[in-house]
């Protein structure tokens, strides 16, 4: 099943150079690739401060390196996948469609979002207090 405009799998494109339709989607295809080189660094560095903490130096920095660019090439490789990469092109089509909201809409919805988060929390603070209230009256004594 070779579906549209891709191949069968991932591995063989593993191994190619070249850029699928380097022109397209390039935006969205660099950021997905510089957030799993970014993941992928921080996995790196946990694994030589934690489990490789107690081996020789040469292991403790050289094997999270080759780890990460080993994961940092596959990055690179699936953001040129050829049925990924149709996605990510489709995706920022669809952002370059988006209707963005004015500065003031933001501020105004943020605004109403705090003040409902607010009351809310004041809300549930007055039940709370009832309720204890109600347990210490009968005698229910709290843990």
């Amino acid at each position: 099943m070779s579906g549209k405009g891709g191949s069968k799998s991932l591995v063989p494109e593993l191994f190619r150079f070249g850029l699928y339709k380097p022109n397209q989607g390039r935006m969205v295809r660099q950021f997905t690739f510089f957030g799993v080189a970014v993941l992928a660094a921080f996995g790196c560095i946990t694994l030589a401060r934690e489990q490789l903490m107690t081996s020789g130096r040469a292991i403790q920095v050289g094997l999270p390196l080759v780890l990460w660019g080993v994961v940092a090439w596959a990055g690179f490789r699936s953001v040129n996948y050829a049925r990924f990469a149709d996605f990510l092109i489709s995706v920022e089509a669809e952002l370059l469609r988006v209707t963005w909201p004015a500065r003031q809409e933001v501020v105004q919805a943020t605004v109403v979002v705090v003040v409902t988060m607010l009351l809310f929390g004041l809300y549930l603070f007055a039940v709370d207090a009832v309720w204890v209230f109600l347990f210490r009256l009968i005698g229910f004594n709290e843990m």
